[in-house]
């Protein structure tokens, strides 16, 4: 995943001496680790609403960043985050209302059998939490993840995060199975056949002495080509996992907060009720804040025996800036706001696939749209170098997006919340743009 869209020296064009200056810079002082973004890397120095703007002062319609979920440098946020600053943070071993405040209004967003919040500072801190606690409640440490599946970057989650590329060993007690294709799956088969992979990967854990702890799974599969329907496919793979004695952890982390339109959160399209939802940085639009909710009988046993303490996970500034977050996604009816616009553009990309045979497929929802490229419409061949030249054609067109999917053929479009019908109109005429040029 790290290397799809990523700048390459040796195959980039000559760029400005001030990037080139900055992209040294940063090859000395930050190591060899770090990937930036498109063929022409973009310096960007402000953000708005769902904008950014790079050093010249030039806009680039920003179509891609959901940790920004309620808009870069959201005014309410920003005031939240200093206002707290100014008075008090400080760690969860004192008493303090914020973290309080903000978990009674967040756990009113789920149903009712989840109601116990363990807040971490990332999302890959999340799910390190949710195995451990899996872990205890069930006995079990096998893990069932879908292909091409990103859960975080702690040494636990790498190991079960196989988009992270081939270096990346998985471990023993991870098993991957297919994702739920439904481009290349019938639309009434889907839910069935991820059901079988599932029970398939049990049985072969068991077969090497290992009992299942949990089905992990971001509930739009964003990382495998986002998968989003027919609503409901998933409810059959997690009663397998439950019958196993497993738990079902929901990944929200890039799904959640209302992203989907249709519900606040991606299990919810699904008619399920996870064992723990795993949430990260879009709860707090960017600042370093997230966290579990709990089923409390999932959580008890950790709780008595092992405990948790996370320095400044949920510390009063992040609680503050969480809280914001959470109540401008209520007060601006941004969810409501992510269907209709989202529907517009699922509409509008339709419209452009009956124009370029260069699109496959296309499906979301909300503000969570994937668009499969393909060289061959009745092969359903990928297409990845195309697609390629598509994000970056974009980008030189001042509008981000990015690919997913193992063989990254697979535009990944997720704006901010905020993003407007005339963004969605910006955004449409420019693909369209890039796709006849094509």
């Amino acid at each position: 995943m790290t290397m799809i869209n990523a700048y390459a020296p040796d195959a980039a064009a000559p760029l400005p001496d001030r990037e080139r200056a900055l992209i040294a810079r940063r090859e000395k002082l930050l190591g060899p680790a770090y990937r930036l973004f498109y063929a022409d890397p973009v310096h960007v120095v402000r953000g708005e609403g769902a904008s950014l703007y790079d050093a010249d002062g030039n806009r680039y319609l920003d179509a891609y960043n959901n940790v920004a979920s309620v808009g870069h440098c959201r005014p309410e946020v920003v005031e939240a985050m200093a206002r707290q600053a100014a008075v008090l943070n400080t760690h969860t071993r004192y008493l303090t209302d914020g973290i309080l405040d903000f978990a009674e209004a967040l756990l009113a967003e789920f149903p009712a059998g989840l109601s116990h919040l363990m807040m971490t500072c990332t999302g890959s801190e999340a799910n390190d939490l949710a195995l451990r606690v899996a872990r205890v409640h069930t006995g079990g440490t096998g893990v069932v993840i879908a292909h091409n599946a990103y859960h975080g970057v702690t040494s636990a989650l790498a190991e079960m995060s196989p988009s992270l590329g081939a270096a990346v060993k998985l471990g023993d007690h991870v098993r991957v199975v297919p994702s739920p294709d439904g481009y290349r799956i019938a639309g009434s088969d889907v839910g069935a056949a991820f059901a079988r992979s599932v029970e398939a990967a049990i049985a072969d854990l068991r077969e090497k002495g290992i009992a299942p702890a949990a089905l992990l799974v971001d509930t739009i599969f964003s990382s495998s080509g986002v998968y989003t329907d027919p609503a409901g496919f998933l409810a059959p793979a997690v009663e397998v996992m439950r019958k196993a004695g497993g738990l079902f952890i929901a990944d929200e982390v890039q799904p959640g907060f209302g992203r989907l339109g249709t519900h606040m959160w991606g299990f919810a399209r699904h008619g399920l009720v996870p064992d723990i939802v795993t949430l990260g940085k879009p709860m707090g639009n960017g600042h370093p804040v997230a966290g579990a909710v709990f089923r409390p009988e999932v959580i008890e046993a950790f709780g008595k025996n092992q405990r948790y303490f996370n320095t400044f996970g949920g510390n009063p500034v992040s609680c503050a800036v969480a809280h914001a977050v959470l109540r401008v996604i209520k007060t601006e009816r941004l969810q409501e706001n992510a269907l209709a616009v989202g529907t517009r553009m699922l509409d509008g990309l339709r419209a452009l696939a009956a124009k370029h045979d260069l699109i496959g497929d296309v499906r979301g929802s909300g503000l969570f749209i994937g668009v499969e490229m393909v060289r061959d419409r009745a092969l359903k061949t990928p297409a990845p170098e195309e697609t390629a030249r598509v994000v970056n054609d974009m980008r030189r067109r001042r509008v981000l997006i990015s690919a997913t999917g193992q063989e990254g053929h697979i535009l990944k479009i997720r704006p901010p919340l905020v993003f407007s019908a005339q963004d969605a109109e910006l955004f449409l005429a420019t693909l369209d743009e890039v796709l006849a040029a094509l």
